[in-house]
């Protein structure tokens, strides 16, 4: 073989193997993030100025979109089946326990797959909208960014009873959460790091109020919630009644994306059971709760990853799903 074949191959070999290196393969497809180059280009720019004008209308939004793609991708993987509703033999997702009456954003959801839609019609998937929309929200709010790897197909179904099951609840143990996080492929890192989401963010009454007044089933408040704290609260949380009331994951800085959510877990003032375990439960997610407080340049790294990580679990490629052409309806052509 002489030398110009033997290059010719060898550029071969470099190019099949060029998506590994930026890349997640699953289920026989690639996610990487110059998915749409060519066939949606304008994608991320359409995205990105959607969020920022919701957010700008509503503060709250970044972490309501944020929460959408994390609710999204517990449940049977990235695929959008958290947008359907229900319809013939769909039951939606929007009814579980964990989304019912606090679950939203799907409007903006719905705004930028019309405007997606326009300008590159049955391109683009709404579990890729989801993941953009997340990332996008992150940033304006003040956190760090990543490259979102793309590629993602909608599901033709949804699962009510993943949603109720798969999805980490504020009441969980730490044991239960983490066996959640592991049944994905997350980690301890991957749990404790997009833990700090809530940095931004609100909490129903109804999602705390056992810890101040029945955490241990002995009619006390829970002793790893700060006195003062605790009184605060009840103040607008009573014992029965309130149940919607809305409370600030991190009531320092609550549309800021940063990490004194940490520093109010140090400080014994975590919303949610969910936040506080972190500190007192587990040894290695103490040492990170820890190392976050004191350097918000590693959370944020480790929280991008998380991401990119959170955002792989189980995506619909190449010829499985569809390309919605409506979020919250699958095709009927």
């Amino acid at each position: 073989m002489d030398k110009s074949m033997m290059s010719y191959f060898i550029v071969l070999a470099v190019l099949a193997l060029a998506p590994l290196c930026f890349s997640h393969k699953f289920q026989g497809g690639y996610l990487y993030p110059q998915f749409y180059d060519r066939s949606c280009p304008q994608v991320e720019q359409i995205v990105k100025s959607v969020v920022a004008q919701a957010v700008a209308r509503d503060r709250r939004m970044a972490a309501s979109l944020l929460r959408l793609h994390f609710h999204d991708c517990f449940v049977k993987g990235c695929d959008a089946s958290l947008l359907l509703e229900s319809n013939g033999n769909i039951i939606s997702e929007k009814g579980s326990n964990t989304n019912r009456n606090s679950a939203r954003g799907f409007e903006v959801i719905d705004e930028i797959k019309v405007a997606v839609e326009q300008a590159c019609p049955h391109t683009v998937s709404c579990a890729d909208i989801l993941a953009l929309a997340a990332r996008d929200s992150t940033v304006i709010a003040g956190g760090p960014n990543w490259q979102v790897p793309l590629g993602r197909r909608d599901a033709r179904g949804a699962s009510i009873q993943g949603s109720n099951n798969d999805i980490p609840a504020p009441n969980n143990t730490f044991n239960t959460i983490l066996t959640k996080f592991k049944r994905q492929g997350l980690d301890l890192v991957d749990l404790v790091a997009l833990s700090g989401a809530h940095t931004i963010g609100n909490a129903r009454c109804v999602s705390f109020r056992q810890r101040l007044y029945n955490q241990n089933r002995n009619g006390k408040p829970d002793f790893t919630l700060d006195r003062a704290y605790a009184y605060e609260l009840r103040s607008q949380c009573p014992q029965s009644g309130g149940d919607q009331n809305l409370f600030f994951l991190d009531y320092a800085t609550p549309f800021n994306f940063d990490n004194t959510y940490y520093k109010n877990i140090l400080a014994y003032k975590g919303l949610l059971n969910s936040d506080q375990v972190l500190l007192t439960k587990n040894q290695e997610s103490m040492q990170l709760v820890k190392q976050y407080a004191e350097n918000m340049e590693l959370f944020f790294d480790h929280f991008a990853k998380s991401m990119v990580k959170m955002g792989n679990i189980s995506p619909l490629t190449g010829p499985k799903g569809e390309i919605r052409q409506y979020c919250r309806s699958i095709n009927y052509y």
